[in-house]
């Protein structure tokens, strides 16, 4: 078995808040692109908020599933950001994060969610 590449090691941002299923839904669908493209896609988001893991309604287990996030942008190649549901205040953190430790940001979109409404769940 081959190791991944390090250059396609990916920190994704993406929606999780709010409408969770369908912001879960546009995260898997956003590794699944990540995957396809030949990147090895990290999502802290889908892993952390796992049942039994952190509660993301509660401020400090959020704050410390961020914390951890963030500490994977160190060994990621870029911050890949998923767009069609919208831009959240903790993305933006995770943006802020990745361009204070010098991390490539890059914007993408998935064909087919441009049009579903944000606020879907």
């Amino acid at each position: 078995m081959s190791t991944p590449d390090p250059a396609a090691v990916v920190v994704v941002e993406s929606p999780y808040a709010g409408a969770v299923f369908a912001n879960t839904e546009y995260a898997r669908a956003a590794v699944r692109d990540c995957l396809l493209r030949g990147e090895a896609p990290f999502a802290s988001h889908l892993l952390y908020t796992q049942p039994g893991v952190l509660r993301d309604a509660v401020p400090e287990e959020r704050e410390k599933g961020i914390q951890a996030g963030f500490a994977f942008r160190t060994m990621a190649a870029r911050t890949v950001v998923y767009t069609d549901r919208g831009i959240t205040l903790g993305m933006l953190a995770g943006i802020s994060h990745a361009q204070a430790v010098g991390c490539p940001v890059e914007y993408r979109s998935l064909v087919g969610w441009a049009s579903m409404p944000k606020e879907a769940s």
